[in-house]
């Protein structure tokens, strides 16, 4: 849209500037006529040399200068009104010393030019020194507000594609966090089914001949998948941040012990839970941690001392959470990159859920999610859950 926009201007801008020159090369002609009109094929000749050198971009410089110069020198208010818009091409291209030095030229050499249309007569002496200056100051002044514009929109792009960076960035370590989770998570889980299988194998005698070979081929099979789950996604985790925090923290632990830390560190906080863990999947359980875990530290960001409304809803046919909090004092204190959201609605999102977070009236804010259970999007997508509704 930005380039369209772009080409447009230019183009509009190019048609401007043919007018303009057109409109300058009639005044030429008729001016011509009225002084005289002796020498009306010269003029047109010249004006029409000059016009394409003036509407040609790659004979703008230096041969539009030169040659609108030379003319103007020679025939004088005729061709005036082309020497302002060269001296303001010069100027916007920061050439003002150029355009200086044409308009002396061309002011100075026409004492020696054509005397029927010579500038310096006693009708043209206001024209023929504010319009040589207005042109320079007005180019002056529109070439630095280009260059402003084009300098500003050029920071605008930057942002744009660095915060597009950080989006990007944060939903990848989002990614790989769910990657490492998922691997600790099914790592444990298959740990658990080769072991108790392998217990079994080691009855054979006492099994039938079909159920020990089944035996033996889920123990081999379980053995094969952790290994190969381990290469896949164990290049994932970052072995810097797995030595500072657990990486198994959203399974091992519960949202209680998150809210009691909390609270010991000065937060007041409601929690309200619906259903058992275990009626989601561990994935949702992942999932609602890290919310609350993020809505808890932004709260304490930027609401210190509001009472943290929580509400969890683990019950099919999909995981609920809601974190609201009323309007409370902004800490200077702490730092963050403001892109825990962007890494939120990613895993909720993967997860084919949805995520919002905004105002929720009277200055209060509320982080909210639902998550379908598998089930639930097996049988119609997107199922409506009328709790969600009665929590709004």
């Amino acid at each position: 849209m930005g380039q369209v926009s772009s080409r447009e201007s230019r183009r509009w801008a190019a048609y401007g500037r043919g007018a303009l020159v057109a409109l300058c090369a009639l005044a030429a002609v008729l001016n011509d006529v009225a002084a005289q009109g002796r020498y009306l094929a010269p003029v047109v000749v010249t004006v029409l040399v000059c016009g394409a050198a003036l509407l040609v971009p790659r004979l703008r410089w230096p041969a539009a200068p030169l040659l609108v110069t030379v003319a103007t020198a020679w025939w004088g208010t005729l061709l005036l009104p082309m020497l302002a818009v060269v001296l303001y091409d010069l100027a916007v291209d920061r050439r003002a010393r150029i355009a200086v030095g044409c308009a002396v030229a061309a002011l100075g050499a026409n004492l020696l030019g054509y005397r029927p249309t010579s500038l310096w007569t006693a009708q043209s002496y206001a024209s023929t020194l504010l319009l040589p200056v207005l042109a320079v100051l007005i180019g002056l002044w529109l070439g630095s507000r280009r260059r402003l514009v084009q300098a500003l929109a050029a920071d605008v792009e930057h942002l744009r594609i660095e915060a597009q960076l950080r989006e990007d960035a944060a939903r990848t370590a989002e990614r790989s966090r769910i990657a490492a989770e998922m691997h600790d998570v099914l790592a444990h889980r298959l740990s658990l089914i080769a072991l108790h299988t392998g217990v079994l194998a080691t009855k054979n005698d006492t099994l039938p001949a079909p159920v020990a070979e089944r035996l033996g081929l889920l123990r081999m099979t379980s053995v094969e998948a952790l290994t190969d789950l381990r290469d896949v996604l164990g290049v994932l985790r970052d072995s810097d941040a797995a030595q500072t925090s657990p990486a198994l923290t959203p399974v091992m632990r519960d949202i209680r012990e998150l809210a009691d830390e909390a609270r010991a560190a000065g937060q007041h906080i409601g929690l309200i839970t619906e259903g058992r863990p275990e009626d989601a999947p561990t994935t949702h359980r992942l999932a609602v941690y890290r919310i609350v875990q993020e809505a808890l530290t932004n709260a304490r960001k930027h609401a210190d001392g509001a009472v943290v409304s929580v509400r969890i809803d683990y019950r099919p046919p999909a995981t609920l959470v809601e974190v609201t909090n009323p309007p409370g004092t902004p800490r200077t204190d702490t730092v963050g990159s403001g892109y825990g959201l962007v890494g939120l609605r990613e895993r909720v999102t993967t997860l084919g859920g949805r995520l919002t977070a905004g105002p929720a009236g009277a200055g209060s804010w509320r982080l909210a999610a639902r998550i379908p259970h598998p089930a639930a999007l097996e049988q119609n997508g997107t199922a409506h859950d009328p709790r969600h509704d009665r929590r709004r």
